[in-house]
């Protein structure tokens, strides 16, 4: 069982996990750009940034030297932005060993590219599948460090590389499970965002919880369209790191993502609601890269699309609305029985 922990981003996810991966016991250290940032933390122990007022436990160190976090670290985590992550691990490859495992918080798609995060550590690292995870779970930073009741999800191809990082992070309040479905529960940590941006919309117009109930059901439709297409099982999305993860963001205040739609249903620009964002909110790039893998699948996903309408091609939210609900009526998108179907664009969206 590994003892030590390198955790790259010093953000509010990643300094929450910290403290998770110190309360099981491992020894971590904490990779942060700013010096004055890592500074107080080895100082007072506390994040003042992004977690104000968490002392984090003994165990957690931080540095702004990539090499010295990677120092003897058999797990490697990653809690950087998204849109960030090709460039930071190119510059660091020389850093890891061939055992190293990397374990993925990050919940986006790159642009550009249209890459799920573990692709894009697979191309940058060299990694196989059998070294790379992805955590994924309805696991707010701030409930976290507050240490309440928690699940989530464990995915890698390797079901022992899955059971180390299990083990690695599994204390009394946390409780992470196994799944073998990396692209499954990649894509329902990356469109539960771009869903929590267009119910923090509504939200913001006042349009009432039928709207915002409507909203997560057909948003996980869409990303069990989209998982299917991309082999997916369509289970993983009614999981943690599907479902949950969808609830958890589009109902909680402390979402980011629903924090910056709220701002543009009750008015605010984008450029506005950007300046009053103090931490990314992952959905605004990734919402036009979800966008295009369901093209290149030929997958219909309406409700990402008027996100990408809102935030990028300036569309009103209130003619945005109007579009969603002015669709043609059609089934409701399950099979027989209740089983779910992938619908390709000629058949039935949202």
């Amino acid at each position: 069982m590994t003892s030590r922990v390198a955790v790259y981003g010093a953000g509010s996810w990643g300094t929450a996990f910290s403290l998770v991966l110190a309360d099981a016991g491992r020894e971590v250290t904490l990779w942060g750009r700013r010096r004055e940032l890592v500074d107080e933390i080895n100082a007072s122990g506390v994040n003042g940034d992004y977690l104000p007022g968490v002392q984090l436990p003994s165990r957690v160190r931080a540095t702004a030297d990539p090499a010295e976090a990677a120092r003897g670290a058999d797990i490697v985590v990653l809690a950087v932005s998204a849109q960030y992550a090709r460039a930071l691990l190119e510059a660091w490859r020389d850093l890891w060993t061939p055992r190293t495992v990397f374990v993925s918080l990050m919940k986006g798609v790159e642009l550009g590219t249209n890459q799920l995060m573990s692709e894009v550590i697979a191309e940058t690292t060299g990694a196989g599948p059998d070294r790379i995870a992805v955590l994924s779970g309805p696991n707010l930073a701030r409930e976290i460090v507050q240490r309440k009741p928690a699940a989530s999800v464990v995915a890698c191809a390797d079901e022992k590389t899955a059971e180390i990082v299990q083990a690695a992070c599994h204390t009394p309040y946390f409780r992470p499970y196994t799944n073998g479905d990396v692209v499954g529960c990649e894509l329902g940590g990356a469109i539960k965002n771009v869903i929590a941006l267009a119910v923090g919309v509504t939200d913001g117009m006042g349009l009432g919880d039928n709207s915002k109930a409507a909203l997560v059901t057909r948003g996980l439709a869409e990303a069990t369209r989209l998982g299917a297409a991309m082999g997916a099982d369509p289970l993983t999305f009614a999981g943690l790191a599907g479902m949950g993860d969808l609830v958890a963001t589009c109902s909680s205040t402390l979402s980011r993502n629903h924090s910056f739609g709220y701002r543009l249903g009750q008015g605010l620009t984008v450029s506005e609601a950007k300046e009053l964002t103090t931490q990314t909110a992952e959905g605004v790039a990734s919402c036009k890269a979800v966008s295009a893998l369901g093209q290149r699948h030929a997958v219909e996903l309406p409700i990402t699309q008027a996100v990408v309408d809102i935030i990028h091609n300036g569309q009103d939210p209130n003619e945005v609305v109007d579009a969603l609900m002015s669709r043609a009526p059609k089934p409701e998108g399950l099979g027989r029985g209740g089983q779910f179907e992938a619908r390709v664009v000629q058949g039935a969206g949202s």
